[in-house]
């Protein structure tokens, strides 16, 4: 037994597993966040049972204690406090003998594999909590959301209160999204109930950009993001290469459609906006950066002149984005070119300049990628 439950039992303190850890216990999926429900006792002695415990939440009383999260209740019962919470699969409480509270829809929702509300009014007390439902269907793909989730998003959405939240909390939500099983439903969710705006407009337009040409594409550029995504998954640097390869599609003029000449370079700004806008780590900025800058040379690899081959390997290898890119290049186009290109970076890497031809700037970097590209050219 956790020592927190003997403590809780000397100081009379109710503790409830609750949520998500319940939902993977009784799915039978192994459990990676615990987060607990506090009842029958008031701060003051909370902090006294728990010396160590900083208090975080601001709407009602949240404690992190040993990296575990201890909630007081939003509601004055039970059965309110379960209907306050966001989705019925969740809103499940497990007590210390064992013994599961569910909210009225929860189990058979569960059973169902069925995302719906907990209440009438559970997206609307946090806006996040669409976001959050879009990255359950991301995370729990074999699950589908009821049409009084799609209702309830599409509600909120349209009263623009998306833009209240803060992009720290929606940066929190993508990068559980970037590591889940099925990364494309949450936009695929998002997109179907309106509320793409205001923290992902490339792919507001991109449901009408199509995606390219016959026969190498049937979709619209939203679609096909997230049939990339999806095979980029377990991969999350890789997820968001995908998420941001094909934002410069985005810029081209109707006239031009179904065509994208140059939407690889015109992609790059907006990839570093998109990254700069959801708080991405520098790393993913760059990645996305470098998945629109290089995707499309990436695909014909085989016939690349060695010159281009040298500066597509060097920029991948400096920014540390050379794996997943060519994963990213065979989501997209179904060429496999990574062995051939590692093997290649292999050979050019050792190639270094004559002392007399160091330290001459320009001239000397020009130099020595005329060297590699020569090995190339004689491999």
């Amino acid at each position: 037994m956790e020592a927190w439950v003997t403590l809780c039992y000397t100081c009379a303190m109710k503790v409830y597993l609750a949520g998500g850890a319940v939902r993977d216990l009784l799915l039978g999926r192994p459990l990676h966040d615990r987060d607990y429900l506090v009842m029958e006792t008031t701060r003051e002695e909370f902090r006294r049972a728990f010396p160590t415990a900083r208090e975080v939440g601001r709407t009602f009383p949240v404690f992190l204690v040993n990296g575990l999260e201890f909630s007081f209740p939003r509601a004055v019962s039970l059965d309110e406090e379960l209907k306050s919470r966001d989705l019925t699969v969740n809103a499940q409480l497990l007590d210390e003998d064992g013994e599961l509270i569910c909210h009225p829809q929860g189990f058979d929702d569960l059973a169902a594999r069925i995302l719906r509300p907990a209440s009438a009014h559970s997206l609307t007390e946090d806006p996040l909590r669409v976001l959050r439902a879009a990255r359950f269907a991301a995370q729990l793909p074999d699950f589908s959301a009821h049409a009084d989730l799609i209702k309830a998003m599409r509600e909120v959405g349209a009263s623009g209160h998306l833009e209240a939240i803060s992009a720290d909390r929606v940066a929190s939500e993508l990068r559980k999204v970037l590591e889940s099983r099925q990364p494309g439903n949450f936009l695929r969710l998002l997109a179907g109930a309106g509320c793409l705006l205001p923290w992902f407009p490339e792919f507001e337009t991109g449901q009408s950009v199509p995606a390219g040409p016959r026969p190498y594409h049937d979709s619209d550029m939203l679609t096909h993001t997230c049939r990339v995504m999806d095979a980029l998954a377990g991969d999350p640097v890789a997820v968001w290469m995908g998420l941001t390869h094909d934002l410069g599609k985005t810029l081209t003029p109707k006239e031009r459609w179904p065509r994208h000449y140059g939407h690889d370079l015109a992609g790059v700004p907006l990839a570093e906006t998109a990254a700069l806008r959801l708080r991405m780590p520098n790393e993913y900025k760059t990645a996305g950066m470098k998945a629109s800058r290089w995707h499309m040379t990436a695909a014909r690899y085989e016939q690349l002149r060695p010159g281009t081959k040298v500066d597509l390997l060097m920029d991948l290898h400096l920014s540390g984005t050379f794996a997943p890119l060519f994963k990213l290049v065979l989501a997209d186009h179904g060429e496999d070119h990574l062995e051939r290109a590692r093997a290649e970076l292999a050979a050019i890497l050792p190639v270094r300049l004559a002392p007399e031809d160091m330290n001459h700037g320009a001239e000397s970097g020009e130099k020595l990628r005329m060297l590699r590209a020569q090995v190339l050219r004689n491999g």
